[in-house]
């Protein structure tokens, strides 16, 4: 018991999660055929999960994501305003021409960086990854996985759901950015909002406090030039991660084997040059054991009722109340259990002709999961790499801000989309 007290909440929920989902299949409520084929469809998602950690991790030791938050500071001049507008529209064109996944991976460091590097708060900058990564998400099929599932389903080319969801993207931008400012980024919150952390050590960990170096009421001190200490593992690691940037971008390469590949280069790099930082700690096993649990439960209760439930919550009706009733349901499930089994599952129970309901459920999946830290797959990611960089997001303000976000841009976005019809 003196074990678990001492673990953290998030641990807590992934060992509770495989042991419930492990005991669903032991008692026969998830018949072991279904488990069998859950497990086989998120076998390359464990993998991608598990060697894109250790790259962005290595990644960072190797301060690629310091010199590349040091060259936003300096484009931002000093303004807070500016360097606001300039992290939303980094964090919004990522998630929308990569994908959620890679924002919450890759561009979450960078930020954090960013606020090494500059002396200030760290959960501003944080929070404009998680959320953006989540909300900024509905353009493009490659965005999110959801949209490529509802792109199939209601049989749109890439330019026809852009030309679709743009007006509810833009909305959910604006929305976005007005709480980020409201709640974390406006005079007053940015130091408010700071929480402080230890850190895992290495040359990319974050060191800050609440105390914000403010030379004036919206200037920072720009940061000079930054300089890495391994100017090798430096390069070695950015043309990883520039590699499987490439390869998700215009290669036919599963995300799985582009993630793994990037990862061995940089895993071989430190092997040569900083032996000392390749240790078990960088594999990320509390991911690994929440989403096999999460999806056994998941799977669980779909095959005892899941389906009729949403059937009935969702509706048949294909209008303006059947669409904001898509997206609740949607949205306040992902919540709950995680945006992607739920989409799934959802997606059965609008009716095919529904395109639009089907839009608006796609809406409440992908902008509403911002409220809880197991939401989304990106969400989960971006809270390990706070973590991993001592940066501690009070779960009560995290909640609180969130829900705000998912009902107003869930609600925005699904106006947006009605009114664009």
């Amino acid at each position: 018991m003196s074990v678990l007290r001492r673990l953290h909440v998030l641990d807590r929920v992934a060992i509770g999660l495989l042991a419930t989902g492990l005991v669903c299949v032991a008692s026969g409520l998830l018949p072991t055929g279904s488990a069998s084929d859950a497990m086989t469809r998120i076998a390359p998602l464990l993998a991608f999960l598990g060697t894109v950690i250790v790259l962005a991790e290595l990644t960072s030791r190797a301060e690629v994501f310091d010199v590349v938050a040091a060259r936003v500071a300096r484009a931002g001049r000093g303004s807070y305003p500016l360097l606001f507008l300039l992290c939303v529209a980094f964090a919004s064109v990522t998630t929308i021409a990569l994908n959620l996944d890679t924002t919450a991976v890759l561009l979450t460091p960078v930020m954090l960086a960013l606020a090494a590097r500059l002396g200030i708060a760290a959960v501003p900058l944080a929070m404009t990854t998680v959320w953006l990564a989540n909300t900024a998400s509905l353009l493009l099929p490659v965005s999110n996985l959801t949209n490529l599932l509802a792109a199939d389903r209601v049989a749109l080319s890439p330019a026809g759901l852009a030309g679709r969801m743009w007006a509810p993207q833009l909305a959910a931008i604006l929305v976005t950015m007005a709480c980020l400012w409201g709640f974390y980024w406006r005079r007053g919150r940015r130091a408010a909002a700071g929480s402080s952390g230890g850190s895992s050590g290495g040359p990319g960990a974050v060191q800050v406090t609440e105390r914000v170096r403010e030379k004036a009421p919206d200037r920072y001190e720009p940061p000079p030039v930054h300089r890495p200490a391994d100017p090798v593992l430096f390069r070695a690691c950015g043309l990883a991660c520039g590699g499987f940037l490439l390869a998700i971008l215009v290669a036919d390469v599963e995300l799985w084997i582009a993630s793994a590949t990037a990862a061995a280069v940089a895993v071989a790099a430190f092997a040569l040059r900083g032996r000392s930082a390749l240790r078990w700690s960088l594999i990320p096993w509390r991911l690994l054991v929440m989403v096999p649990g999460m999806f056994l439960v998941v799977e669980t209760v779909n095959a005892h009722g899941l389906h009729d439930l949403l059937a009935s919550a969702v509706g048949e009706d294909g209008g303006l109340l059947g669409q904001f009733r898509a997206a609740a349901v949607g949205g306040g499930l992902s919540n709950v259990l995680n945006n992607l089994p739920v989409y799934l599952a959802g997606e059965g129970a609008v009716p095919v002709a529904n395109h639009d309901q089907l839009l608006a459920l796609l809406v409440g999946t992908n902008a509403g999961p911002v409220i809880t830290p197991w939401a989304s797959l990106a969400t989960l990611l971006w809270y390990e790499r706070c973590l991993a960089y001592g940066v501690r997001v009070p779960v009560a303000r995290l909640m609180g801000t969130g829900a705000v976000l998912a009902v107003t841009a869930v609600a925005a976005s699904v106006a947006a989309l009605a009114l664009t019809r």
